[in-house]
């Protein structure tokens, strides 16, 4: 999946947030920041590579409030992702490849274990 060049500092995901408002305009932000991180050089990251980045910058952001401010945004699984990912598409944000998937994101990693597993004692 490819990003468009928008301002994505002054969006507010308005729009996508009035068709699906599972998800918090700052999750979506959130992502479109991943996603276009990821496709300076390239303009296209696969949904693996969208995932590991996700769960990296939530991490180096977030730390131990990282599982807490992304199930605060409305994601509980990588299958959320996907589904922003469709919104961010629909919503002209960024470009889906013929190959493209919102599948390709369900079931890539456990969120709690993600998010969690890194700060137990």
């Amino acid at each position: 999946m490819g990003v468009q060049e928008i301002d994505f500092e002054s969006d507010s995901f308005a729009d996508i947030v009035a068709n699906d408002s599972r998800y918090h305009p700052r999750a979506y932000a959130f992502l479109v920041d991943t996603v276009h991180s990821l496709c300076k050089s390239d303009n296209h990251a696969s949904a693996e590579e969208i995932m590991h980045e996700f769960r990296e910058r939530a991490l180096d952001q977030y730390g131990p409030l990282a599982y807490t401010v992304l199930t605060e945004w409305g994601l509980s699984n990588t299958g959320d992702i996907g589904e922003m990912m469709l919104n961010l598409v629909e919503g002209h944000r960024i470009r889906k490849d013929e190959d493209d998937n919102p599948d390709d994101f369900l079931n890539g990693y456990d969120f709690s274990e993600a998010f969690q597993g890194p700060f137990r004692v």
